[in-house]
């Protein structure tokens, strides 16, 4: 078998949340090109659009209500005929607010999807790859795993646990034939970034600290989402990697 063909994912059936558009969709898009079967869930309702491109199957889901997750999780695996191989937890949201204004009912939020459905989807599809002895979990953190942010508390205690969570679950399931790992994207072009870029000057700012000299897309994700997601990468369990440009060496 030539290294090549270890990228392949055709006849794989993978799960995206968030997945309707930004570097979610980005990455299913790669997963599809690779031959892999795609579900998106979102709260969107451009969802089934968004899945009708990549020739895959869309469900409506709110990953902030936890009896939903469980739902949406069971409908995609059904339109996956009972299989699922890989799981990337996309979902997001973000709230910058200074820490003593900070709002409770947006703290919850943000910790509720950007954390706490990452754990509930990981262990829904955790169940499923155990049966199979094969699974791979790809779960999106951030900069802000590896340090703290300004004004986005909870953004920044969520992505640090998101790197927490992937190591922990590494621990139990790498030896199950499950890989679990994260990719940290640095300063990217998307929906939640769009408020800070709009900041006049801010981006000019922050540029000039890349050392790449520009901000990522979601092209920049799917080199390595396919490879998280592929047998070439059968090793490498409980990782965080960053994708940011350079950033973190600065």
């Amino acid at each position: 078998m030539g290294i090549l063909s270890k990228f392949d994912l055709t006849g794989k059936n993978a799960l995206v949340t968030g997945g309707a558009r930004g570097l979610s969709f980005g990455i299913a898009k790669a997963l599809h090109e690779a031959g892999a079967t795609v579900a998106l869930v979102d709260l969107l309702d451009t969802v089934n659009e968004a899945a009708r491109e990549i020739e895959g199957f869309g469900i409506q889901g709110d990953m902030g209500d936890a009896d939903d997750i469980g739902r949406a999780f069971e409908e995609a695996l059904a339109k996956l005929n009972g299989r699922l191989d890989i799981l990337v937890n996309g979902a997001g949201v973000q709230y910058r607010c200074a820490s003593v204004d900070f709002p409770k009912d947006a703290w919850d939020k943000v910790i509720g999807i950007d954390l706490s459905a990452v754990f509930f989807m990981c262990q829904q599809a955790g169940k499923v790859m155990l049966e199979q002895k094969y699974g791979k979990i790809i779960n999106i953190a951030s900069m802000n795993s590896f340090f703290g942010g300004t004004i986005v508390p909870a953004y920044a205690a969520s992505k640090g646990g998101v790197a927490q969570l992937t190591k922990a679950l590494s621990n139990e399931w790498a030896g199950e034939g499950i890989n679990v790992n994260a990719i940290a994207p640095g300063y990217m072009i998307s929906e939640m970034s769009k408020t800070m870029r709009e900041v006049p000057g801010q981006i000019d700012e922050l540029t000039k600290r890349i050392p790449a000299g520009r901000w990522g897309t979601p092209e920049d994700l799917q080199g390595l989402a396919v490879f998280l997601a592929s047998d070439a990468s059968e090793y490498l369990s409980g990782t965080v990697i960053p994708v940011d440009g350079g950033f973190m060496c600065r």
